[in-house]
């Protein structure tokens, strides 16, 4: 039902425990009905979802709605969010480690055809 992209991603979360229902981890190979509801843990939140109608076939995004309906818990839409908030805090464009670029340009910066010897600058130290 979409919610994994590939049935292999989904038979894998099905064995690492991530898939349950009522509580109890699902096997990939698990018969479903309607009005089952099952949750499905992908990374810090907890989906919840509940089956509405089966389908023998893939279906396409437009027809999700018709066969499952998302029933997640605020709280999980809020860690979720938080997480959301949590990824666009970091540095602002432009600062923290250069570039490819901006190395470049002060490598040229500092490069031997800007060389200066202090000893030969010619200055006066008044006291």
């Amino acid at each position: 039902m979409r919610i994994y992209k590939t049935r292999s991603i989904a038979a894998d979360a099905c064995k690492k425990g991530r898939v349950t229902m009522n509580g109890v981890e699902l096997k990939s190979s698990r018969l479903v009905e309607i009005g089952n509801k099952f949750s499905v843990r992908k990374g810090p939140v907890t989906y919840t979802y509940e089956i509405l109608r089966l389908s023998e076939n893939r279906l396409g995004a437009k027809l999700v709605p018709e066969y499952m309906r998302d029933i997640t818990s605020k709280d999980q839409l809020e860690i979720l969010e938080l997480a959301r908030l949590a990824g666009q805090s970091g540095r602002d464009r432009g600062t923290g480690r250069p570039t490819k670029k901006d190395r470049r340009d002060l490598e040229q910066f500092i490069s031997d055809d800007w060389d200066t010897d202090l000893d030969d600058l010619d200055y006066e130290i008044e006291d």
